[in-house]
């Protein structure tokens, strides 16, 4: 086995080791955020690699968007069905529409009441 004659010295030792250096780890933007990423990670902040979900909340979330529209393309199919629902669907909405307008109008007796009070009250 070989072994040094003299011991290094400091000096020596200093200028070898002198280009062991950390350097900057390489950051890129992610496309569907827009933080900084280290390169070829997953995003922490949206959880997406090459812009696609990568965290198992996203995979399901991704999952249900694509499954919705199947299960709307199958409901088509049943003409009998689609028909008798059809027209619930038209009152249900128009039963929204109409309280909307309800509440719209009650804020604005509200508001006129309001109003007549303070005059009053002056």
């Amino acid at each position: 086995m070989a072994v040094p004659k003299k011991r290094t010295g400091h000096s020596a030792q200093g200028k070898r080791r002198s280009n062991w250096k950390a350097t900057k780890p390489t950051l890129t933007t992610c496309p569907n955020c827009g933080q900084a990423v280290l390169a070829h990670t997953v995003c922490t902040a949206c959880g997406t690699y090459k812009g696609k979900p990568v965290r198992l909340k996203d995979q399901a979330a991704a999952a249900e968007k694509e499954v919705k529209p199947a299960k709307k393309t199958t409901a088509k199919k049943s003409t009998k069905k689609a028909k008798a629902e059809a027209p619930e669907k038209e009152t249900k909405t128009e039963a929204v529409v109409e309280a909307k307008e309800e509440t719209k109008t009650e804020e604005v007796k509200e508001e006129k009441t309001e109003e007549t009070s303070e005059e009053k009250a002056e």
